[in-house]
């Protein structure tokens, strides 16, 4: 690290503001620049711990962004506690408990109060969430030494040691609760709660959190799942920022130091893959709205799938466009049936949702979901012409620059290489890779990962 002469936080954090926006455009403005064929030097090694750290380094501005991943996420949920791992990581916001030694800049007990004010006087940020697939800790701070020091000792204090406190659980479980309740009376939660049963089946990808599950979750729970979670030898670790490697390597150390040690890794008992459909299914649920909401889909493909490009770039022709996708041409300019409909991909560790959505008026729902169909049969059967081809591959390269414009989104694209053990050029070859798709190789993709004679249909507030 730099030997900056301490400034005022009021001053450091002015200065940091009218620099974002220069850093975004060094950022936008290298990537278009530099385009396919430049090297985005993404720095990768394994510490003595077993932590897989990943660095890119960005001295534009004096900010670090580290994000750490586990496989902690919801899938590993017990069926009757759905929500488990989300719960827990929202509770580690709540209370710290004292530093045994009495160390460091925080050796006491915090609350929640406390815990927020110390991050505020840092001008720094911790965010801890949990996704189907991982629990994550996403760290923003400024680079100088005074303050990154403290952001980092805090940090690490949060994420090893926090204090679950039982009056604050029982609190906020009310609260979710209630929210879960309000939530079902709006159509769109109903019919994506649907979907995703129909979809996943009894996979853990199809788990969703209720009131009940909710009763089942107490601290015990929550201090179990956390110190059989958080092991180093786990961690995928996503830093970009105004540091070294030998400074990142040293943060990253201090950041896991008091995580729990183990002489090995066991691994992780298996989750079973997700299940392929093997009938139609349409589910028409009376709801009154509106609009009628249409979920339709299947299970799609992993995020190892060799396809992915051929599949990204399909998707994109298909409903991933926008106003230039063939379901919007179909269903919306052609028909006017629905002000938007799209397609999305969801690939994770397990195959995720392929999902087609639209709104419609309930005395088009079956008018608009036949169309939908249509379209992606056809789809799936002939492949995109040429001239969709072409356009989808211009449109996905020329907006690469908008996915690495800032700190943070380059962030989440170190932490996908990490997570999903990609090649470390991947960002370097991402538009090469896209300009190799050929209208055959989508075609072929599409029709191996989708059976549109197997999809789930769920209306909601529609009458078919």
């Amino acid at each position: 690290m730099q030997n900056h002469t301490p400034m005022p936080l009021i001053s450091l954090l002015s200065k940091t503001r009218k620099t974002l926006c220069l850093s975004s455009c060094l950022l936008a403005c290298w990537a278009v620049n530099t385009g396919a064929q430049a090297a985005l030097p993404v720095q990768h090694w394994t510490q003595a711990n077993g932590a897989r750290v990943y660095l890119v380094e960005s001295h534009a501005i004096p900010m670090v962004d580290v994000q750490i991943d586990i496989d902690a996420g919801s899938r590993r949920d017990p069926a009757a506690q759905s929500g488990l791992a989300s719960v827990m990581a929202g509770q580690m916001a709540n209370g710290i408990r004292p530093e045994p030694q009495g160390q460091g800049p925080y050796p006491k007990a915090m609350d929640e109060n406390q815990i927020g004010e110390a991050w505020a006087d840092l001008g720094a940020s911790l965010g801890i969430s949990a996704s189907g697939d991982r629990l994550s800790f996403g760290l923003r701070s400024l680079s100088y030494p005074d303050l990154l020091d403290k952001a980092v000792a805090l940090a690490a204090r949060q994420m090893a040691h926090p204090a679950f406190p039982e009056a604050m659980w029982l609190r906020d479980r009310e609260r979710f609760s209630a929210a879960i309740r309000e939530s079902l009376t709006k159509p769109g939660t109903v019919v994506q709660h649907r979907f995703a049963q129909a979809v996943f089946g009894t996979h853990p990808y199809g788990q969703r959190t209720t009131p009940e599950t909710l009763s089942r979750i107490g601290v015990q729970e929550m201090q179990q799942l956390h110190a059989k979670s958080l092991r180093a030898c786990r961690a995928a670790v996503s830093v970009v920022g105004a540091l070294t490697r030998v400074q990142t390597d040293a943060l990253v150390q201090r950041l896991l130091a008091q995580w729990p040690r183990d002489s090995g890794c066991q691994s992780l008992p298996p989750v079973p893959e997700v299940a392929p459909l093997t009938a139609a299914q349409n589910l028409n649920l009376a709801f009154d709205s509106a609009q009628a909401h249409v979920l339709m889909g299947q299970p799609g493909y992993k995020r190892s799938d060799p396809d992915f490009f051929p599949l990204l770039v399909g998707n994109h022709i298909l409903g991933g466009g926008g106003f230039v996708s063939r379901l919007t041409e179909q269903v919306r300019e052609k028909r006017g049936l629905s002000y938007s409909v799209y397609s999305a991909f969801a690939p994770g560790l397990h195959a995720g949702a392929f999902t087609v959505g639209l709104q419609t008026r309930p005395d088009q729902a079956a008018q608009a979901v036949a169309v939908a169909k249509e379209v992606v049969q056809g789809f799936v059967r002939e492949g995109p012409t040429e001239a969709e081809l072409q356009a989808a591959k211009s449109n996905l390269v020329g907006g690469f620059a908008l996915r690495i414009d800032s700190n943070r989104k380059l962030l989440d694209n170190v932490a996908n290489i990490a997570w999903n053990r990609l090649p470390l050029d991947y960002l370097s070859n991402w538009t090469r890779q896209i300009e190799r798709v050929s209208a055959a190789d989508v075609q072929r993709a599409m029709a191996r990962v989708l059976q549109p004679e197997r999809m789930v249909t769920v209306v909601v507030g529609g009458q078919l």
